[in-house]
């Protein structure tokens, strides 16, 4: 007669919990999904209970994709293939998407910008589902980003117009459960005729945004590429600013006076770094680089000095939305942090600890700590001395359940 599993012992000789390295190894204690206890590395192992030991790993919490686009395939033109693509093409394309991310040790996706709620539905559908038939890392959802019409990323039906309409928006949010309101402040990269150097909405209109979402507890983050809609975000009090490229006609311009306000009034930034060593960008994109002097290189080094200016920033790759950002790229966006300058524990909380404070899911995710889903990772070799052991994952557990395929 086989005996029982009492529960599970993942055991490392090196762990971030969230927020520091353990150089001296960890046992993490898994029971009923959740995180039993943390123990030294060294800890008995209770009997009927199953030691995972990994000689070879680093144990972390699953990582935090906080900027992705689960309905975007991962092939350039992705983005803009959402407006073509069938529904059921569609649900393939996010089952694909979801698996990708699975595998590159991402539990938790936030999805900014799906076409007529198809990631909202299957959040819902997915909530409560955990077994090993049907792995899936956690949804948190926008659905489709508030835009002006003919706007950045309008043909996913978030295009609005006048105040009445866009109160109407915030309720239609409200009303499906969004888990945060997404704004396009200016244009975007992958949408041609849109300008990425200035506003889409008016001051008074994002602050209507902003207030109403608020009223109902929902934050908000606002797609900015331009200085003035970065500025404009901080004036309307949103919550979070994805890129924060601060585009200016003649240029890139970040003071010193721009990064004070984004610490002192604790806004969240998602960079999007993060591209794949052989990414290529699209060619409406590149020209866009070309025109304002845009590099990988400069775009790390910012973020670092954010970073450095105490800005809270997170981790995510806009990932899916062409080739050289494919789902499963959010290692590429850590390293890029790490790349320029930021301390790797440091670059590691932005997806992991930091990633769950600023989608509200801190009190379940992120962190090594009894009481929280076991949604862990492994990795092969030591990320804190070099951020390529991201790329290799040993094991992947939402959870306390092992996803196929994910080692």
């Amino acid at each position: 007669m086989q005996m029982q599993v009492a529960g599970q012992v993942i055991r490392a000789p090196r762990a971030f919990d969230g927020t520091r390295a353990l150089h001296d190894g960890i046992s993490v204690f898994v029971q009923d999904g959740k995180i039993a206890g943390v123990e030294p590395v060294d800890a008995p192992v209770p009997e009927n209970w199953q030691l995972m030991d990994y000689p070879q790993g680093t144990l972390l919490p699953g990582l935090i994709d906080m900027h992705c686009h689960l309905g975007a395939d991962s092939h350039d033109g992705g983005l803009q293939r959402m407006d073509t693509d069938s529904e059921e093409r569609l649900e393939e394309v996010i089952d694909d998407s979801l698996r990708r991310q699975l595998a590159a040790g991402v539990t938790t996706v936030c999805d900014l910008g799906d076409r007529n709620w198809s990631v909202v539905r299957r959040r819902d559908m997915a909530r409560g589902i955990g077994t090993a038939d049907r792995m899936s890392p956690t949804i948190v959802a926008a659905g489709p980003p508030i835009t002006t019409p003919d706007g950045h990323c309008a043909f996913m039906g978030g295009a609005v117009e006048g105040p009445q309409h866009l109160r109407a928006a915030v309720r239609a949010r409200v009303e499906r459960g969004v888990d945060v309101v997404k704004v396009m402040g200016s244009g975007g990269l992958n949408t041609p005729g849109t300008d990425v150097s200035s506003c889409q909405f008016t001051l008074e209109e994002l602050r209507l945004i902003v207030d109403d979402a608020h009223t109902a507890g929902l934050p908000v983050t606002v797609h900015a590429h331009a200085l003035a809609a970065v500025e404009q975000a901080l004036d309307a009090g949103a919550d979070g600013i994805e890129h924060c490229t601060c585009l200016t006609a003649d240029g890139v311009r970040i003071t010193d006076a721009l990064l004070e306000r984004l610490a002192r009034q604790g806004t969240t930034v998602c960079p999007t770094l993060g591209v794949t060593a052989r990414g290529v960008p699209p060619p409406p994109v590149k020209a866009t680089m070309e025109r304002f002097g845009i590099t990988v290189e400069e775009r790390q080094q910012a973020s670092a000095r954010m970073h450095r200016a105490g800005v809270r920033l997170v981790s995510g790759a806009d990932s899916g939305i062409n080739a050289g950002k494919p789902h499963g790229i959010l290692f590429a966006a850590i390293a890029g942090l790490a790349a320029g300058g930021v301390p790797a524990d440091a670059a590691l909380a932005t997806a992991t600890s930091l990633a769950a404070d600023a989608c509200g899911i801190a009190a379940r995710k992120g962190r090594l700590r009894r009481g929280l889903d076991a949604d862990l990772l492994v990795v092969r070799g030591d990320p804190l001395e070099d951020m390529a052991a991201l790329a290799e994952p040993l094991a992947v557990l939402i959870s306390g359940v092992q996803a196929r395929g994910a080692a």
